[in-house]
């Protein structure tokens, strides 16, 4: 009675409140759905920065703690920071392009990544209420183009596992081709079978299952993880003092700006979802917690953060629109990052796994952009114009990294980074086509 009372008076399904056992098992789903994203960003920035796998262990370890803490500011908020509705949040992997780059800067390193991350996250904190109020410049046609891109932006790193992993000697052999492929068949199988739970966590049971025969093949190696404890706490600053150097600052500053027009898209979807308007007020309390995560993020020796599109995804199949729920979510995640011997046995899977994951997750990615895309007019050629030349230049340092080499070096954050280059696109030519359009069609009816 309480339930329906509280619902009625708030008016609104995001405050209602569960059965502890149900706001648990709903809220555990949660973790398991976004695990996989969650720690991809640390391997992926670890192994190109030739981390060893306690370091990178490490790494995720950090991660999943700022992203409980940041998953229960959003969902409960804290004074003007947080959203206050069901959303998951992690490291982004709109930033994975350009720290995969710093990474194999001279001089940069790890503590350069965390110093951009910084000076990144305090930029956001700036720009936020701003940003809240230029909602029209991204529409479902702009936010749907730059998702859209960051999914297949992230396909050659898909590939590159599914193959066998960066370097490896017979990258491409039969057996890693039929470990990546056998984990996207379970995936694929489990999605056309079976219904509801198993669907939700179907990239972690084809994980779980490719974990187990790579291991019979002899590509799991634990050495070390006996002496990793079985407890223990994140320190902040524990690779050392963060480096701040200006292209790969200014590179995040720009990779900030690209996470709030992700998120403005996956809040807009969210409110949908919930039936909940996310007014320009609401909006920067979702963009601050963003922001300070990444802010905070940096000192805690982990990565920029952003809501989870597929967790977006798992509130609309499950019809439970709690912010609670992800709040209790956010526990998991935080008594996850106190357990270093699971966070090591992550990452001692298989690269050829992880493909056959990526494959699946990355897509997943490029299609919730293309269903943003649908709430546009893409039947105008103007808009189809929009993303074929978005999407196309972003492609450009995927297909050839060497295109833009002839550019000042201090360009390359920007030209390197595909996720970067649609954006801007996207941007500039929908205030050519549709903003100034639309004022010039209008001068023409006065005149008229």
């Amino acid at each position: 009675m309480s339930v329906v009372t509280e619902r009625s008076h708030t008016g609104s399904p995001v405050d209602q409140r569960l059965p502890l056992l149900q706001l648990l098992l709903v809220g555990f789903q949660h973790v398991l759905l976004m695990y996989g994203g969650a720690v991809a960003v640390p391997l992926i920035v670890g192994q190109a920065a030739g981390l060893s796998r306690e370091d990178i262990a490490f790494l995720i370890n950090a991660d999943l703690l700022v992203a409980g803490i940041a998953t229960l500011v959003q969902s409960l908020g804290i004074g003007p920071v947080g959203i206050r509705m069901p959303v998951m949040m992690g490291a982004s992997f709109a930033a994975v392009g350009s720290m995969v780059a710093m990474a194999g800067m001279p001089g940069v390193g790890l503590t350069g990544i965390f110093g951009a991350t910084i000076a990144a996250g305090f930029f956001g904190m700036l720009i936020a209420p701003f940003m809240s109020r230029i909602v029209r410049f991204f529409p479902p046609l702009v936010t749907g183009t730059v998702i859209t891109s960051i999914g297949m932006c992230l396909f050659p790193v898909a590939i590159n596992w599914a193959g066998g992993g960066e370097g490896v000697a017979n990258f491409g052999a039969i057996e890693y081709l039929g470990l990546s492929s056998f984990v996207l068949a379970v995936i694929l199988l489990i999605n056309r079978f079976l219904r509801g739970f198993w669907v939700n966590v179907s990239v972690l049971i084809g994980m779980l299952l490719g974990y187990i025969i790579g291991a019979s093949m002899g590509m799991v190696s634990l050495d070390g993880m006996e002496q990793r404890p079985w407890f223990d706490v994140v320190t902040p600053l524990h690779f050392g003092v963060p480096e701040f150097h200006l292209a790969p600052v200014l590179s995040m500053c720009l990779v900030v700006v690209i996470i709030f027009v992700e998120s403005t898209g996956m809040f807009l979807a969210l409110g949908k979802v919930t039936e909940t308007e996310i007014c320009p007020n609401r909006l920067r309390r979702g963009l601050l917690c963003d922001a300070s995560a990444s802010f905070f993020a940096g000192f805690m020796n982990t990565f920029t953060h952003s809501s989870f599109a597929q967790n977006i995804g798992l509130v609309q199949m499950t019809g439970v629109r709690s912010r609670y729920v992800t709040a209790a979510a956010a526990v998991f995640l935080i008594i996850l990052s106190l357990l270093p011997k699971a966070a090591f046995l992550v990452a001692s899977i298989p690269p050829a796994v992880l493909g056959g994951a990526g494959i699946a997750m990355f897509g997943m990615v490029a299609a919730s952009g293309i269903r943003i895309l649908h709430e546009a007019d893409i039947a105008d050629r103007r808009n189809q114009l929009l993303v074929a030349v978005s999407i196309g230049m972003g492609m450009v340092p995927v297909v050839r990294p060497d295109f833009f080499a002839a550019l000042p070096q201090w360009m390359e954050p920007i030209t390197h980074s595909g996720i970067a280059m649609t954006s801007i696109w996207a941007v500039v030519l929908n205030i050519l086509f549709n903003i100034l359009g639309e004022q010039g069609r209008d001068a023409l009816c006065g005149h008229h």
